[in-house]
């Protein structure tokens, strides 16, 4: 160290700058990264072992018990430009609903139009409380909707007894209760204010 103090001095004078000392810099640690490999090998082996084999084969030996579902009938019925769909399913509870567009058919004031909606079960021998019958109708005036109903009603109870004598006995009371009716309103024509009528005619 002392010869090299002296070297640096001798530099110094002869050239008039200072030279600096060289100092070696402390080199850093290596530091090696873990491959990822070994960590997902020890995790997959971790995975596969046996006490997580049998969680999984004790999870797939697990059964569901499944409750056995009410079979649901639909049926669609036509009168004019009233479309009425019917969903008619089993009752268990002995509390059958007849519901119309979220209306139950006690609400219904006029009489005449209940009875026309209740011929169909009546004639079949249906007890009402035994089954639900939800009823979407659109379209149509009020006797229109109601025929359309009548005749969902009727082919959604056949289908769902699977009986075909129900058929012909609703065939023999009333044809439109089982088929629909093809009838439509006859358009409007000139010269007239209806199908059939002609505007009068005055020459005086």
């Amino acid at each position: 160290m002392v010869e090299k103090s002296e070297k640096a001095g001798s530099e110094e004078r002869a050239t008039g700058k200072k030279v600096e000392a060289k100092t070696e810099k402390p080199k850093k640690p290596k530091t090696t990264r873990r491959s990822t490999s070994s960590s997902k090998g020890s995790s997959s082996k971790a995975r596969s072992s046996p006490r997580a084999k049998a969680k999984t084969t004790a999870h797939k030996t697990k059964r569901t018990k499944h409750t056995k579902r009410s079979r649901v009938v639909l049926a669609r019925g036509k009168r004019k430009e009233a479309i009425a769909r019917a969903s008619i399913k089993e009752n268990k509870n002995s509390k059958g609903r007849f519901i119309i567009n979220g209306k139950s058919v006690d609400t219904f004031q006029n009489e005449y139009l209940r009875q026309l909606l209740l011929e169909p079960l009546e004639i079949i021998g249906v007890d009402p409380s035994n089954v639900d019958i939800k009823i979407k109708v659109s379209g149509g005036g009020v006797m229109g909707q109601i025929q359309a109903i009548r005749r969902a009603i009727s082919v959604g109870l056949v289908e769902y007894l699977r009986d075909e004598k129900l058929w012909d006995r609703l065939y023999e009371t009333d044809k439109y209760l089982v088929v629909e009716d093809s009838r439509r309103v006859e358009p409007k024509k000139y010269k007239g204010r209806k199908a059939r009528a002609r505007f009068q005619k005055s020459y005086r």
